[in-house]
């Protein structure tokens, strides 16, 4: 017998725990390197119902010939940016940008009956307009002066100033993003100029999810901050753990979708040296493919980067470079993917964003916080844009193509970058924000943030039931 298999059944015995003759079979098939944890996660779970007995279905799961291959793990790429990157330079680059942001979004609004009556800005005059009369173009700056709301819209034939004198009309303009794409119903006033009637954004339409056939899982995690001090390993790996357990849930997870943030990079924040462990990149990498490397096979794990990670800060942001992260790379059950990507799995499609542009959005739109990240990215759903404001926080690339543009309705859109769990449905897109695997840090705690670490997102493909599984609760 095997050292390792000897050392597992020591283990259990030694833990009150009987194993019955017909599991003695599958010992010697599981994979050595995974044994030791898969015999403590049994042990764990049976404990917890008051049964000392190891029998063969406590076993047969984790010999991937026999794991449960009528549940669906199917997956399509729908979208991601990794090969499209291709950066304009200067103003001649953002002229493109935002050109193609008009363009996608106006294909968007398009759709809308009000469409009809669009007509250029270079078409508005100073005389009487007929009724009904929209325009459409992005946002290019909002004041208020003296009661009175002014908005600056522009479009490849021009610019105009609109005034907005309706109470509600402008508080529906002061929730607006700068940059972000309205269209808007313009008349006439007495004394010259345009007021507003009516602001439309071009938001998701109410739509019935796609639902997976066989009823499969997908658990949403971000922000793992690998290499920092405050990086939770013990947590995360009770929950990679968990992952090849004997529970109901567990057995089902067929993909484990992860928001960016893996490591906690090299020179993001100032004095950050001070908060690290691993002190270089690759190292702090070499730990988290580690620590992933755990996750069992059968398990499709799908990661884009995030605003700590190796590689492009500004979005869209290409995969994390295969220098950085050669164990990751070209594996079976791992797909390496850009910020924002777009996927499909068991027919239900996700789009997976780190959030960077949550901080502008907080920052900017009254009513917002921190503590429900999930409120933000329903405003971002609206503009059907994930980083609309230009020139705050969030840097952004002067591509040829807005990559950025929420083209496709997703029936879930994940984010991280908050660090909060925070759960929306917004016209049957399901809104996850999945935390973080990092406890509190000092600059969070100067902000006021309070993150909700060490909790997985767990979601019953083919029902849209949410889970929350804490890994805090049994860590002492």
């Amino acid at each position: 017998m095997k050292e390792e298999v000897s050392s597992a059944i020591t283990y259990a015995l030694s833990k009150g725990f009987q194993i019955h003759p017909d599991a003695f079979k599958i010992l010697e098939k599981i994979d050595v390197k995974e044994l030791q944890n898969i015999i403590k996660q049994i042990v764990r779970e049976k404990a917890k119902q008051n049964l000392f007995l190891i029998n063969q279905s406590d076993l047969k799961m984790f010999v991937e010939s026999e794991i449960d291959e009528s549940v669906e793990n199917n997956h399509v790429i729908l979208f991601d940016p990794t090969s499209k990157v291709t950066s304009a330079e200067g103003i001649e680059g953002f002229h493109a940008l935002f050109r193609d942001r008009y363009s996608k979004l106006l294909k968007i609004m398009m759709q809308r009956s009000q469409s009809k009556k669009l007509t250029p800005i270079s078409n508005v005059t100073n005389g009487k307009l007929d009724d009904d009369i929209y325009i459409a173009g992005l946002l290019m700056d909002r004041r208020i002066e003296r009661d009175v709301t002014k908005l600056v819209i522009d479009d490849p034939s021009g610019s105009i100033e609109l005034l907005i004198f309706n109470k509600e009309i402008q508080e529906t303009a002061n929730s607006l993003l700068i940059d972000q794409f309205i269209m808007v119903s313009i008349a006439s006033g007495k004394n010259g100029g345009f007021f507003v009637k009516e602001i439309i954004v071009p938001d998701i339409p109410d739509h019935i999810s796609n639902r997976s056939k066989t009823e499969s899982y997908a658990v949403f995690i971000s922000d793992l901050h690998v290499g920092s001090k405050f990086f939770m390993e013990k947590e995360f790996t009770e929950f990679v753990s968990w992952l090849s357990s004997p529970d109901p849930i567990a057995r089902k997870v067929k993909f484990v979708l992860v928001g960016g943030d893996v490591i906690d990079g090299i020179g993001i924040f100032p004095n950050q040296d001070k908060e690290l462990l691993l002190l270089d990149v690759d190292k702090q990498m070499a730990k988290a493919a580690e620590l992933l490397d755990k996750i069992p096979k059968h398990i499709k794990v799908f990661i884009i980067p995030g605003n700590h990670d190796p590689g492009r800060r500004a979005l869209p942001q290409p995969a994390i470079p295969e220098k950085h992260n050669m164990h990751l790379w070209n594996r079976e059950n791992f797909f390496m993917l850009g910020n924002p990507s777009m996927i499909e799995l068991n027919g239900v499609k996700i789009l997976m964003f780190h959030g960077q542009s949550l901080d502008d959005v907080v920052g900017s739109t009254p009513g917002l916080s921190y503590a429900q990240p999930a409120k933000a990215m329903r405003v971002l759903l609206k503009t059907r844009h994930l980083s609309p404001i230009y020139g705050k926080r969030t840097p952004i690339a002067p591509e040829l193509e807005d990559l950025m543009v929420i083209s496709e309705v997703p029936d879930i859109y994940h984010s991280g970058h908050i660090h909060v769990v925070d759960l929306d449905m917004y016209k049957g897109t399901l809104i996850v924000n999945s935390g973080a695997w990092q406890s509190q840090t000092p600059f969070q705690a100067s902000v006021g943030i309070s993150p909700t670490p060490g909790i997985a997102i767990i979601v019953n493909l083919a029902t849209m039931k949410v889970f929350t599984k804490d890994f805090t609760e049994n860590s002492g």
